[in-house]
């Protein structure tokens, strides 16, 4: 792939997409992310190339993962420092009913991804109880056993779900790609930030491209 700092090796049949919560309590209007004072449509941009990822990745027989950041209903796997955390009233707080159901609860309608992006059959969901995608869901571990080595990130938020779980996946030996183009967050100096942080240094923490070159190299597989 041609990406900074310098081309990406892409092994496809060891390498696995990994959709970041493209769920609709942080994409649509009337969810958590808008109630908080977010403006959804932000991260929306990052939907069409985010689909056109998608397509490329299966069409290439790639694994594809997609994440969901949710709670168990009866809030066993939320600390108290989470759910308390931003000093938000009670009636915003993780598990409390909002417009799309309790938010951030595994099952409830707002916890669903959008459509544009939404799962095959086939596909992995990853219920994710922090913001990375390692923590306390045993995915390291199948990926291991799928012989998996090559990581590309899409998905939102930039600088919190989607660079953590990166992150996470530099320090377990996997080589991570962030698709630039089909990442967003509520505040585009932050995604700057996050997209530098990552690729400096030699690729510090992996690297970075656009859609428009995972397609092309992909396509040349």
């Amino acid at each position: 792939v041609a990406a900074s700092p310098y081309p990406y090796p892409l092994p496809v049949e060891h390498t696995a997409l990994v959709m970041i919560d493209f769920q609709r309590d942080f994409m649509e209007a009337g969810g958590f992310g808008e109630t908080l004072g977010n403006n959804v449509a932000l991260l929306r941009t990052s939907l069409e190339p985010g689909a056109r990822l998608l397509a490329a990745a299966r069409q290439a027989g790639m694994l594809v993962v997609h994440t969901l950041e949710a709670h168990k209903a009866d809030l066993s796997d939320l600390p108290p420092a989470k759910q308390l955390r931003g000093n938000l009233p009670p009636e915003l707080r993780i598990g409390a009913e909002g417009d799309m159901g309790r938010i951030l609860i595994r099952g409830e309608p707002g916890n669903g991804i959008v459509p544009e992006v939404a799962p095959i059959d086939g596909e992995w969901q990853v219920h994710k109880p922090g913001k990375g995608a390692f923590w306390a869901t045993g995915l390291h571990e199948k990926l291991q056993a799928r012989g998996i080595t090559h990581l590309l990130f899409a998905g939102v938020t930039t600088e919190v779900c989607v660079q953590t779980s990166m992150r996470e996946a530099n320090d377990r030996g996997y080589e991570c790609l962030l698709v630039t183009d089909a990442t967003d967050s509520y505040f585009p100096k932050f995604k700057e930030a996050a997209i530098e942080m990552i690729r400096a240094q030699g690729g510090i923490v992996g690297w970075t491209a656009d859609t428009a070159a995972v397609e092309a190299a992909l396509a040349a597989a």
